[in-house]
């Protein structure tokens, strides 16, 4: 058994160790009778996707890259842009904009602005998210961006940086054009960083109704009325697009997310997106494997004012997995043979893959969670004599 051997077989015992040691509180419920998992639900829609908020393992997926109109789902990519200006102070919820009459006359839904009206953003907002105003997008763009097609750039630009690689967008609202499309993997993407990167205002989307200018309105996402555990996202329909919905529920700390586009009608598309949601509730569970920060495994250093580093991940670790099959799991690291010093915090020395029989379910960089100054003179000399001792001595094979 040569040197790579020993260390790959001592880490992995590591490994199993911090397994071992997640939290009672995180590992699902013992289940004797694990059944297999039945075939995915066949849905009418032209495309459709099923994914984990938190391990981004697909569950379902029929033509999931297929580009296709977003009608107003397009508002989600709106929403995103408007959120991270926020974020980054460039505009405040309590400010107001103005209303053009291009905004005025854009057709389709509407929150029923006016023009030189002055308006919150945070009105603006409520008026896109939960009116689908595409009165109220145009108002938007136009206030942080100073047109339209300028804000479009944006939403293009944020696509970019979210890997959204099937998306192009020419306008705020989703009203038709030839340039202008999505996939249903993007969408659910897309969906995945307004949760992750803005809670304090994905709340906006489980909101049923909102009143502007003397005129109620209520959402059309119909399942917030249906089912307690959906508390978003966003509904779109146009003659060429079909029926769209994106939607987010939430069971037992168990977060799904689908996108299901050109369903035949409104209420097609709510049944289809409740059967994948159900589908995915009733046979799979998520479950929390590392944190991030987590220490699981520690590796020599050489040359260093310390012999060891500890080893762990940047991110949390997730994974989907049938209910049942938590005990089948394996977890298996692979790593450099040597590591030297100067070594900084968050240097990748090696990666973790965790396995559910012969399907890969994950895999992640492992990274050092702490920094090693280098050892002085007589330290680095007195290791590098070891290095060479232990290379002559070392068994060939």
């Amino acid at each position: 058994m040569n040197k790579q051997q020993l260390i790959t077989l001592a880490l992995t015992a590591f490994v199993a160790v911090a397994q071992a040691q997640v939290p009672t509180a995180n590992r699902p419920a013992p289940n004797a009778s694990a059944k297999p998992v039945p075939a995915a639900p066949q849905l009418g829609a032209e495309s459709y996707l099923l994914m984990d908020f938190n391990s981004y393992r697909i569950l379902v997926e029929q033509n999931a890259d297929l580009k296709v109109e977003p009608a107003s789902i397009t508002k989600l990519m709106t929403s995103y842009v408007v959120f991270r200006e926020l974020a980054e102070g460039n505009i405040t919820l309590d400010e107001t904009a103005a209303v053009s009459e291009r905004a005025w006359r854009t057709g389709g839904s509407r929150m029923f602005i006016e023009p030189d009206m002055q308006v919150t953003v945070e009105d603006l907002i409520m008026g896109m998210i939960i009116q689908s105003g595409n009165d109220a997008c145009v108002a938007l763009a136009e206030h942080i961006a100073g047109s339209e097609e300028a804000f479009a750039s944006l939403m293009n630009h944020y696509g970019e940086l979210l890997a959204l690689t099937g998306s192009h967008f020419m306008n705020s609202t989703g009203l038709p054009d030839e340039q202008h499309y999505t996939t249903a993997r993007d969408i659910a993407l897309l969906s995945a960083a307004i949760i992750r990167e803005f809670p304090e205002y994905y709340a906006w989307y489980s909101e049923k109704e909102f009143t502007f200018n003397n005129i109620r309105q209520h959402n059309r996402n119909t399942l917030l009325w249906r089912d307690p555990a959906i508390d978003g996202l966003k509904t779109g329909h146009t003659e060429a697009a079909g029926y769209c919905l994106a939607a987010s529920a939430k069971r037992d700390g168990m977060r799904l997310l689908s996108a299901v586009m050109g369903s035949s009608s409104e209420s097609a598309r709510a049944s289809e997106t409740q059967t994948l949601l159900n589908y995915g509730f009733r046979f799979f569970e998520t479950v929390q494997l590392y944190q991030a920060g987590q220490e699981l495994a520690r590796a020599h250093v050489w040359k260093g004012l310390t012999e060891e580093v500890a080893l762990g991940l940047e991110q949390p670790l997730f994974a989907t997995i049938p209910r049942g099959r938590y005990d089948d799991l394996d977890a298996q690291v692979e790593m450099q043979p040597e590591l030297s010093a100067p070594l900084e915090a968050g240097v990748t020395v090696g990666k973790i893959t965790v396995s559910l029989g012969e399907e890969l379910i994950a895999s992640r960089n492992l990274v050092t969670l702490g920094a090693v100054e280098e050892a002085g003179f007589f330290g680095r000399s007195w290791d590098s004599l070891r290095i060479w001792a232990d290379g002559l001595f070392a068994d060939d094979e």
